[in-house]
């Protein structure tokens, strides 16, 4: 009997169904798009009847040409965090529309309690920074402003839960009421030390005890499903993990030290910092990394705000290249970047600086400066704030960095890849998965099925693209370059 894996992953802009074979290897694809609702400036919202919809959707086109061969299927879940729903137990519809992570109507809730002095109290229960991006904030207003909201949830009627929670509480028909531990330490209710929902963050916000789903590892049984009666028998849901999370897992980050990088047009950064709840540095957060096979591993996650759209700037608005690839031979037209350096801070200065005034800037041209040198101080400046982040991360904790697992479109660029691996002294490992966060959740799904018993049954499954290693001869004159990139961030700051 084959043994295959229905891999959701639902993102902010739409929700992906993915059939995988018992080995890992993606068959088929499906993506279904909905809509993304803006009240009023800075509010996001989505509609979590349309997200759950488009989730049985997208499986029954997945499984439309399916043979009648007794396959034999379970489902796992990874999904956008923090975007958090509020519903009404009793008829099974929410109350709102979904609070989208990017949704900044909470900014005024959060400012309140920053100023109320209750940062410490939120970092050192739930690792994160007081901020709407998180769900607390959501679900306060939700309670504040919606009709009714409030004396339902006081009356116990009420759930709330990240989208994971929310579609296995329908797909089961409101049998399971859970959610999984990474996705609920991106709420700012939950204490990362404990594993469970926290009585001071749950009062801070308002939110009853009542309306808090039950925590469990990545790697559970979370319910059993007919998919609304597309199957005749019951199929397991078997793995669950948010979606960065999920690519930390996919990219099989175990170890304390691995990290693993998302370059876009702009940069995910998530380093695995072992068994211990380190506290962050500044401006970055701590939370759960991933639960499995009975441990709990935790990670700093920080975000560049430009990384692949510095390049599109060289594209679009300078128009020095026509390609982003253009970069790569321009770049090794140079011995060097001849003391010039861009830094990009487009959108401000990210982590680890957190400068948001900050305005990029040029630094070190002379006559002699054309658009090579530019486009490779572009390319440089990618890696050289990855670099910042991850060695900020690592020496927080308290380990060495032993390599970095990288994915996205930049990682085509040979000469940043390389430049990668010599800034930061180790390995880059470029990725051959396609889909890394549904593949972290395939591997909770055969941790949860008891079909894969350790990590290193998982790590053997991945391929690699290329790796990058660090070029020892070019050491000395990165030390010189990074002085020159901090004397660049110093000027800027």
């Amino acid at each position: 009997m084959k043994n295959q894996v229905i891999a959701i992953d639902q993102s902010t802009s739409a929700t992906k169904a993915m059939l995988f074979s018992a080995e890992g290897k993606m068959l088929k694809r499906v993506n279904v798009a909905h809509a993304q609702i803006y009240p009023r400036k800075g509010w996001v919202e989505h509609d979590a009847m349309e997200i759950y919809a488009n989730t049985l959707s997208a499986i029954r086109e997945l499984l439309a040409d399916r043979e009648a061969d007794g396959t034999n299927y379970s489902l796992a879940i990874t999904n956008q965090r923090e975007t958090v729903v509020v519903w009404d137990k009793e008829t099974g519809l929410p109350v709102y529309n979904a609070v989208v992570w990017q949704c900044m109507r909470g900014e005024e809730i959060c400012r309140n309690l920053r100023d109320a002095g209750q940062e410490e109290t939120v970092r050192s229960r739930a690792g994160l920074l007081i901020d709407p991006f998180f769900s607390a904030s959501g679900v306060k207003w939700i309670l504040d402003n919606v009709e009714g909201a409030r004396e339902k949830a006081d009356a116990g009627t009420l759930a709330m839960g990240t989208i994971e929670t929310w579609l296995i509480w329908k797909l089961t028909a409101g049998r399971s009421f859970v959610t999984d531990y990474t996705n609920a330490s991106r709420t700012m209710l939950f204490n990362i030390h404990t594993m469970d929902w926290d009585d001071e963050l749950l009062a801070l916000f308002g939110v009853n005890r009542s309306m808090l789903a039950r925590p469990l590892p990545c790697d559970s049984i979370f319910g059993v499903t007919t998919l609304d009666g597309l199957f005749d028998t019951p199929v397991v849901i078997a793995g669950a993990i948010g979606d960065s999370h999920g690519a930390l897992v996919g990219q099989t980050c175990f170890e304390a030290g691995l990290g693993k990088a998302t370059y876009g047009t702009g940069s995910s950064v998530m380093v695995n910092i072992g068994e211990n709840a380190a506290p962050a540095p500044e401006g970055l957060v701590t939370s759960v990394g991933f639960a499995a096979l009975g441990k709990v591993f935790y990670a700093f996650e920080g975000n560049i705000h430009c990384t692949g759209a510095t390049l599109k700037w060289l594209q679009d608005k300078l128009q020095l290249i026509t390609s982003p690839a253009e970069t790569e031979e321009l770049a090794t037209s140079l011995p060097s970047n001849e003391g010039v350096y861009l830094v990009p801070a487009f959108a401000g200065l990210g982590a680890p600086w957190w400068n948001p005034n900050a305005r990029a800037a040029v630094f070190g041209m002379t006559l002699d400066t054309g658009k090579a040198h530019v486009a490779r101080a572009g390319l440089e400046s990618i890696a050289y704030q990855i670099t910042d982040l991850v060695s900020a991360m690592t020496e927080r904790a308290g380990i060495s960095v032993k390599g970095l697992r990288v994915d996205g479109g930049p990682t085509r660029n040979n000469f940043l890849m390389q430049f990668q691996a010599d800034c930061l002294d180790v390995p880059v490992d470029i990725s051959d998965i396609e889909e890394a966060s549904a593949y972290g959740a395939f591997i909770m799904n055969r941790y949860a099925l008891g079909l894969w018993k350790t990590f290193g049954e998982a790590a053997a499954t991945r391929k690699s693209r290329a790796v990058k290693q660090p070029d020892s001869s070019v050491r000395h004159l990165m030390e010189q370059w990074r002085e020159g990139w901090r004397h660049a961030i110093d000027k800027l700051m």
